[in-house]
């Protein structure tokens, strides 16, 4: 079978998908045009940012009230659209963001993959000599440099700290940073902490749209 004759017959079947009045064809059409769409935002979304992920649900209330449950951020590279900032320097110069002076971060906690990111405030860079020097020095077998973080809404620092799962939360390391919050869209973010049922709604709506075309068509 020739190159032409393949190429003729794959474009008769797509020409046929897209024509078909098939029910079970109207549906996947649709399905793929919603991932369609979602993959065009998804790839915008990297171009804009730099880094994956380009954006984060808030899930708790430790950045209260400068950020909120169900807040939706958008991650930029750390160094994107000027160079990542911390409390300390941002007290210096007058830079601030959400509320507050510096930048916040999205950082994973030693660098765990396997656990849910944390978004919270550079505080200060500390070198592993300053580590050393401090009190946070007895938590760790080994103290290094890294950035120390806050939760604007907590108490205490995240550094010594007891995270499920990995265990005592060490000063962040420049690799370990995912990305810098630009900014925030309210509520937004519900969407993805329940991907499941908003998917679920949008294939149902899909489903009732192409039943009621087909009966119109039918009544035509």
């Amino acid at each position: 079978m020739s190159e032409s004759t393949v190429l003729q017959r794959a474009a008769a079947a797509i020409q046929a998908f897209r024509t078909s009045s098939h029910p079970a064809a109207s549906l996947a059409r649709d399905l793929l045009w919603v991932v369609a769409v979602v993959g065009s935002i998804a790839l915008l979304l990297y171009l804009v940012a730099g880094t994956w992920p380009a954006v984060v649900t808030i899930e708790s209330e430790s950045m209260v009230p400068h950020m909120n449950v169900g807040d939706l951020v958008l991650v930029v590279d750390k160094d994107r659209y000027g160079q990542l900032t911390t409390w300390a320097e941002g007290n210096l110069t007058g830079y601030t963001s959400f509320g507050d002076y510096g930048d916040v971060i999205i950082y994973r906690p030693n660098g765990a993959e396997d656990v849910h990111p944390i978004i919270h405030r550079a505080m200060i860079y500390l070198e592993a000599s300053e580590v050393s020097a401090s009190p946070l020095a007895q938590a760790y077998a080994d103290p290094h440099g890294g950035y120390i973080t806050k939760g604007d809404n907590n108490p205490t620092i995240d550094q010594g700290m007891y995270f499920g799962g990995i265990g005592v939360v060490e000063p962040v390391r420049e690799e370990w940073i995912v990305g810098k919050a630009l900014f925030a869209v309210p509520l937004v973010g519900y969407i993805p902490l329940h991907i499941v049922e908003f998917a679920i709604i949008v294939i149902v709506v899909i489903l009732i749209h192409d039943f009621v075309l087909g009966r119109r068509k039918g009544e035509e």
